[in-house]
């Protein structure tokens, strides 16, 4: 699979999280890079760091900003969040073990999810939260 590409059919309609999903979408294209590119393991675990470092901030962010505008499906939104951080922290520990080898598979599992949460169910909360003072 090829790189994803910031497109505006991916925008949720809130500045910044629109912002968030760029940058998540270019740690998954720099993870795609690491891999392909054959760097060496520790490049590829600071790459896959980075990224459950980020989207432990910018879920944890969303769902701050669902829970003050007491957004209806939170509890669901959170509970496929923490799935992924799951995900993505078994990959970091596998790959800090040696037991895991990363191939374009897991690139394509991180960027079907990504694409596929924006699309399905970051898109819902959008017109929600701007219908919303902000906290």
């Amino acid at each position: 699979m090829a790189h994803i590409n910031w497109d505006n059919k991916y925008s949720v309609d809130v500045a910044e999280f629109d912002e968030h999903h760029k940058r998540l979408f270019s740690l998954v294209n720099r993870l795609h890079d690491a891999i392909i590119n054959r760097e060496g393991k520790q490049v590829i675990g600071e790459v896959i760091y980075e990224l459950a470092d980020y989207t432990h901030t910018h879920f944890g962010r969303e769902e701050q900003r669902m829970a003050a505008a007491g957004y209806p499906d939170l509890a669901e939104h959170k509970r496929k969040h923490n799935e992924f951080v799951s995900k993505v922290l078994r990959f970091k520990e596998d790959h800090d073990k040696g037991k895991l080898f990363l191939s374009t598979e897991i690139i394509d599992f991180l960027k079907d999810w990504l694409v596929n949460h924006i699309c399905e169910t970051d898109k819902a909360y959008g017109p929600f939260l701007n219908t919303v003072k902000q906290a």
